[in-house]
């Protein structure tokens, strides 16, 4: 992909039809083109289209089961075959379902945006502080704008940087810089922490020291938030690679972004929850992070923070225009350890808030489905690719056979309806959907294996409570 280098606060969760909030300023309306299927009726059709792909399966697996029960005992065979194929099956056809019923709302460009304070925590992050600055600076966003930039101990000079920025910068009607030094590096929750009892708007967006805003993300944010329904509390923005033609590795995660993190997030934020509002770029509301008492101190403090959000029965939602480009690792070791934290945020958010494994909502597949993620890896690195390598030179079927071809139609539908979706929002922005062949080969048929190995050192880390990291 290609792009430039009023109501009340405790509203229950929406059910059903998602009730829109009043804009809080302004009048802008939100607009649905073509038949409109409630919420709750998506979601079963989802539900069924996955099960009814998980039970011909699992018919369709019986001579596999017994072929593998004979080796393994009929235990293990139904543990191997429901992380290998049932499992995986159900949750690609659940995305499928949710993706043929998703028709997402317009809204209107001509009304009053709120004001915003945009928080920035930096740690040694002279090389890309300027060009955040500078996309800021350059949004459209007829409101005021606060950018807080909070030093965390930096040893480079990100704060000379940020100082020469805001003594050369012109002065801005509505808009405003200023710098806050934390007094050592403590960790990007206590950054923003301090950020939060700076800011002085009642909507705040965190933005990562590396990650340059598309023109209009602000604005693009801010309208999807504000016209989302009653109880929604943040919005996550869409984050995609800047860095991604570097190496085999970011063009790689080019297609993470845009298809695989993409597409969850899409879904999830159908059924009125998206799971993690990530740092990078989000926009939350201040009396709900003050309600929450702020970000923790965890190692994924965005995802903790999420999940207090929904643990308040508070609505996370995504706004599939609002583009940030942010730079993604560049070497596999590097890639390993925001991985690694990534997976073991996730285990310290079901820590944290085990009851929403048990509180109904209708983003709860999606719970269930991360809770299951720790299994399906291990399967996946001690059986599957295994029982590929079995397959492929001893000739042995076994473990991997021609069940697990069922899972490609639809991983392949995915992507198809997923990148005609995404190539629409592009060109609609501006943008063009680079032609990164070699990174979708690799995304489709190798990514999982250099994924998998990190994310399961995270879950393991966090069961057994390792020492933590960043």
């Amino acid at each position: 992909m290609s792009g430039a280098g009023a109501p009340s606060r405790n509203a229950p969760a929406s059910s059903g039809d998602e009730a829109c909030r009043e804009p809080e300023i302004g009048a802008g309306k939100r607009v649905r083109r073509g038949l409109y299927v409630n919420v709750r009726w998506k979601l079963a059709f989802a539900l069924a289209f996955a099960a009814g792909w998980c039970l011909l399966s699992a018919w369709i697996a019986r001579p596999w089961f017994g072929d593998l029960s004979a080796l393994t005992g009929p235990i293990f065979a139904g543990f191997i075959i429901a992380g290998i194929a049932l499992i995986p099956g159900f949750a690609n056809a659940f995305l499928l379902g949710g993706l043929l019923l998703d028709r997402r709302p317009r809204f209107s460009q001509f009304h009053d945006l709120p004001p915003l304070t945009v928080l920035i925590a930096a740690y040694n992050e002279e090389r890309h502080i300027g060009d955040t600055l500078g996309s800021i600076a350059a949004q459209r966003y007829a409101a005021e704008v606060e950018v807080i930039v909070i030093d965390d101990g930096s040893s480079d000079r990100t704060v000379e940087r940020v100082q020469a920025i805001i003594s050369g910068q012109p002065r801005q009607i509505g808009r405003s810089l200023r710098l806050l030094r934390m007094p050592r590096n403590g960790g990007k929750a206590s950054a923003l922490n301090a950020g939060l009892a700076e800011a002085r708007h009642e909507h705040v967006v965190t933005l990562d020291g590396d990650t340059y805003l598309f023109r209009d993300a602000l604005r693009n944010l801010a309208l999807n938030h504000i016209h989302s329904p009653i109880n929604t509390r943040a919005t996550a923005g869409t984050v995609l690679a800047r860095n991604s033609r570097q190496n085999l590795l970011t063009r790689l995660q080019e297609w993470d972004y845009f298809q695989g993190i993409a597409v969850v997030k899409r879904i999830q934020s159908l059924f009125q929850g998206t799971l993690v509002a990530q740092g990078a770029f989000s926009i939350y509301e201040r009396e709900a992070l003050q309600e929450i008492g702020g970000w923790a101190e965890t190692v994924g403090e965005d995802i903790v923070l999420t999940w207090a959000l929904i643990d308040h029965d508070y609505r996370v939602g995504y706004a599939e225009n609002a583009f940030a480009f942010t730079n993604v690792p560049t070497t596999l070791g590097a890639y390993y350890r925001q991985r690694r934290r990534w997976a073991r945020g996730l285990i310290e958010a079901f820590k944290r808030f085990p009851q929403v494994l048990i509180r109904p909502r209708l983003n709860l597949p999606f719970i269930y489905l991360n809770l299951l993620f720790p299994f399906l890896d291990l399967i996946f690195l001690t059986v599957f690719v295994p029982g590929i390598l079995a397959a492929v030179f001893f000739q042995f079927y076994a473990v991997v056979g021609i069940m697990t071809l069922l899972l490609l139609p639809l991983a392949l539908a995915i992507s198809a309806i997923m990148f005609a979706h995404q190539r629409r929002i592009f060109r609609a922005a501006g943008l063009n959907v680079r032609r990164n062949y070699l990174g979708f080969l690799g995304y489709l048929i190798a990514y999982q294996l250099v994924l998998t190995p990190a994310s399961l050192a995270g879950y393991f880390g966090e069961f057994f409570n390792f020492r933590k990291s960043w």
